[in-house]
């Protein structure tokens, strides 16, 4: 086939679309199930009506193939392990008759049984439900949902393309299963997953599926021999398959690399590859392979990620270039919208000039539509779009809202020592803890207390104008009494003061902070029924005015007992908002670290001795290569420690990370400096305490032990058996006591519950080691 004929071929698709409707449908049915409020019936048909409504959306744009198989009602990952019948014993036999229950029970777990534990996915904010496995693992076909959604698409008419995750991804993101040794590899079970694959296969080609995409984002991490012939075999097998549609394996966030070529000789019908951000080396190396002849290419030349317009004339060299490389080029967004927003028109209160810089996920299928057109048609069909696509990114490159001089110049008079503490640890460990005075195994918490309906409708009413500033602050200052109260009453050794008056860790702040820009409809997916709004850093950051100092204050006068300055880290505030294009991301990271080291410095002027720094995304922004690695924790460690190492030796600093696999990380973490550090650790019995001791970690850590993520209460016996656990690896001087996170999503039945079995533990172990 020529390339002028695979021009004229070229259609538009997409990976997956946002789950949760325009006014979040999802989330309301959801939990409403779980309140008992929506009956299964009628949660699914709202599901169903949100798939319809996608579905129609995408067609309307010019999508000309939909996805199918990527709506979820909590995660796409627990989706797959009900789809090949991994269901973990204990959830078999804690909800053995209703599946949907069963398959919540898993998400969130019960009063009976702990839940799936919960991480990552890849280096985004996204989080899945890790499988569990184990030399004894079955696999089953279960195809209903996979087969139910592509009939309901066909129904309507729509060309449908099922999308599942690949075997071999589905394999490497799984963990050994609770009795399970450590050194077990899910891996070694690919020989028993395939004929499950095979089954799924058969049954979507019979319910009519032509194409059929297998996800296998693992693909674009470093692969060992062994797993790269894991993926040639498994392939191999399924492309052998008799009874199959065509297979598209699709990989995305960054270079196939290694496993590029071994793809490109399997027996299989397409490539989709990413071709943004470090993911543009695809292009070289699909050249170097010798292209896909006869093959399909689903070329991602939209960031699906990030939330600005696509350089129209760029993304057409690129697939200009394509054609003569595959024996047929699609055009698509470079991976799921799943990552962005749904619509940036509905976004009426940014400045219109702004507006027209940004695409969340239907103006990013508009982008899809409109390249396709244009290699259909050539690029007069679309002359219009491109000079208005010309205009808008030069708007954005000239506008005074991208560049700071005073940033600029404060940032370029920065020093190494600027990033230093003046005092080695040990010197600010005694100085600490004369000043602080804190018993053994000291109980705190991560930050954020329950945020009500009745807080919901106080900031709700502000915004609308029902209430003033002055009753908004009212309300608010009666929670943080109620809070500061509360935790004396429960014993806790060091209070917060439960962040009422903040909407998100990450907003409260960039909303207060020049160069970023808020949405009020931009939700994006977190994990189940938690949605965020990510800010977005469009331009260069300072801070007017101080942003926690105030609230400090108040919290702390109410009490005897320390209370936390509480602060959200540099690196989070990049890696939970949509991040400039335009300039390297370190040199962001150090704009933000000014202004935060300014507040820093001011909560230790109002006279904090403890202050919180958090960065939970450190692990997550990790880059998925590891030639990239040391770059970018030099510059994400510096960035920290250049926001805290102003202060005496005597303020504590702490840092919080939850949710994620912390192993590839603990030079790093030892680099931040904290005196401190918090982290997720319940769900994962106590793995990270003992992977810190075996690093030699040297400074205080409190593992959590509570799972916030989960509805069940833990008991002060499960407690004491967690912190035994970390009191095996931690000496007892440096333990705390603490949850795995904030409990903003939390109720204040269980929040008193919960607390009140830690401060238990603490104490009971407190009066066997002082004994």
């Amino acid at each position: 086939m020529t390339a002028k004929s695979v021009a004229a071929a070229t259609r538009a698709t997409v990976h997956g679309y946002p789950r949760q409707g325009r006014n979040r449908e999802l989330k309301k049915a959801v939990e409403g199930y779980w309140k008992g409020g929506v009956t299964a019936q009628a949660l699914q048909a709202t599901a169903a009506e949100l798939r319809r409504e996608n579905w129609a959306r995408l067609v309307e744009a010019g999508i000309q193939e939909v996805p199918t198989g990527d709506f979820s009602l909590y995660d796409h990952v627990l989706d797959t392990t009900v789809a090949v019948g991994a269901i973990p014993a204990r959830h078999r036999a804690a909800v053995h008759a209703d599946p949907l229950d069963r398959y919540f029970a898993m998400a969130r777990g019960t009063q009976l049984v702990a839940p799936l534990e919960m991480t990552k996915w890849f280096d985004t904010n996204y989080h899945y439900l890790v499988p569990e496995l184990g030399p004894g693992t079955t696999f089953t076909a279960n195809p209903a949902k996979q087969v139910g959604e592509l009939r309901e698409a066909l129904a309507l008419g729509h060309s449908a393309r099922p999308v599942l995750l690949g075997p071999v991804t589905y394999l490497l993101l799984a963990k050994p299963a609770p009795g399970v040794a450590d050194d077990f590899q899910p891996i070694t079970l690919l020989d028993r997953l395939i004929p499950v694959y095979a089954e799924l296969l058969a049954d979507l080609r019979a319910a009519g599926a032509e194409w059929v995409q297998l996800d296998e984002p693992a693909l674009v991490q470093d692969r060992t021999p062994a797993e790269l012939n894991a993926v040639a075999r498994a392939y191999r097998e399924l492309g052998a398959l008799s009874d199959r549609p065509k297979l598209l394996v699709a990989s995305y966030f960054d270079r196939l690399g290694e496993a590029l070529p071994v793809l490109a000789k399997a027996p299989i019908d397409g490539l989709a590859l990413d071709f943004t951000g470090p993911a543009a080396a695809n292009l070289d190396d699909l050249a170097a392979v010798g292209g896909l002849p006869g093959k399909r290419l689903i070329a991602g030349v939209i960031d699906g990620r990030n939330i600005w317009i696509n350089d129209l004339e760029k993304s057409l060299a690129i697939l200009a270039t394509l054609f003569g490389l595959a024996g047929r080029v699609d055009v698509a967004p470079s991976c799921s919208l799943l990552h962005v927003p749904l619509d940036a028109a509905a976004e009426r209160d940014l400045d219109p000039q702004i507006a027209r810089w940004l695409a969340f996920a239907r103006q990013k299928t508009a982008e899809s539509a409109l390249l396709a057109r244009a290699l259909r048609e050539g690029t007069g069909a679309i002359a219009a779009d491109l000079a208005a696509n010309r205009a808008d990114l030069a708007s954005r490159a000239t506008s005074p809202i991208t560049r700071d001089p005073a940033v600029r110049a404060r940032l370029a008079g920065t020093t190494a020592e600027d990033a230093r503490r003046a005092q080695p640890y040990p010197e600010r460990a005694a100085a600490q803890r004369a000043r602080l005075r804190l018993p053994l195994l000291p109980t705190t918490t991560i930050g954020s207390f329950p945020q009500t309906a009745e807080l919901r409708v106080a900031r709700a009413d502000l915004t609308a104008g029902r209430i003033d500033t002055a009753a908004y602050r009212e309300r608010i200052e009666a929670e943080v009494r109620e809070v500061i109260t509360y935790q004396e009453k429960a014993g806790l050794d060091v209070l917060v003061h439960g962040e009422p008056e903040r909407n998100d860790m990450v907003q409260y702040f960039a909303e207060q902070l020049t160069g970023y820009l808020a949405t009020r409809h931009g939700w994006v997916q977190s994990y189940g029924t938690r949605y965020v709004r990510p800010p977005v850093l469009a331009g260069d950051i300072s801070r007017p005015h101080p942003m926690t100092t105030d609230w400090y204050r108040y919290a702390q006068d109410l009490t005897d007992r320390p209370v936390k300055g509480m602060l959200t880290g540099p690196v989070t505030m990049l890696a939970w908002s949509f991040v400039r294009d335009d300039q390297p991301l370190a040199v962001t990271a150090r704009q933000v670290a000014l202004a935060l080291r300014d507040e820093v410095t001011d909560l230790e002027a109002a006279g904090a001795a403890v202050i919180q720094v958090d960065e939970p995304a450190l692990r997550e922004t990790l880059p998925l290569r590891a030639a990239a690695r040391p770059g970018y924790l030099d510059w994400a460690t510096e960035g920290f420690r250049l926001a805290t190492s102003a202060v005496r030796a005597d303020t504590q600093i702490h840092t919080h990370m939850c949710y994620a696999e912390f192993g590839a990380i603990m030079t790093a973490i030892d680099e931040l400096d904290a005196d401190v550090i918090s982290l997720e650790a319940a769900r994962s019995h106590m793995e990270v305490a003992h992977e810190l001791a075996g690093a030699g970690y040297p400074r205080e850590v409190g593992p959590g032990v509570w799972d916030i993520h989960s509805p069940r209460v833990p008991s002060t016996e499960e407690a004491v058996e967690l912190l035994r656990a970390g009191l095996a690896a931690i000496p007892a001087e440096r333990l705390w006591v603490n949850p795995d996170c904030g409990l903003k999503t939390r109720g204040w039945t269980e929040t008193r519950a919960s607390l009140e079995s830690l401060v238990g533990a603490a104490r009971r172990l407190r009066g066997e080691l002082e004994g």
